[in-house]
């Protein structure tokens, strides 16, 4: 893929990102995806987080990457409020009405944009608090997530 294709790649992400949590301002939604993007990093293994990384654009998994210091231990707080506050720490100046709702957009981006195999092992990984975040699939019930 080309650095032109790669950008355009991008660009389609956070356009798709930008209409879904009603959003003009792209470098906004940037922020969004980035944030998140490193909560659920920090929350995978090493393995998994690599896995994870292989299927973004190469330009959203060089900003995916950026800061990561490997490590296979979970962080001590995996709760929900925890991958929130994370998220929110990116938007102190900008502070959003409903982080929880903005996540939720961007694990159906995820889901949209990856492999179903992938989206499940990653969900799998999470703590189950987190876990609910995740749009339900196809013949999922919301007991079972």
């Amino acid at each position: 893929m080309t650095f032109d294709e790669t950008v355009q790649l991008s660009n389609q992400w956070l356009n798709e990102l930008m209409l879904a949590v009603d959003w003009e301002d792209k470098h906004r939604a940037y922020r969004l995806l980035r944030a998140t993007l490193h909560a659920l990093r920090d929350r995978l293994t090493a393995h998994e987080a690599a896995q994870f990384g292989a299927q973004l654009p190469m330009l959203i998994r060089g900003f995916y990457y950026d800061g990561w210091h490997m490590t296979d231990r979970a962080p001590a707080e995996r709760t929900k409020s925890a991958f929130l506050g994370h998220v929110e720490a990116a938007f102190k100046q900008d502070p959003n009405a409903d982080t929880e709702a903005l996540v939720r957009e961007v694990f159906k981006l995820l889901t949209h944009r990856l492999s179903a195999g992938q989206i499940t092992d990653v969900k799998h990984m999470l703590p189950p608090e987190v876990r609910v975040l995740w749009p339900l699939e196809s013949g999922e019930e919301a007991s079972a997530v």
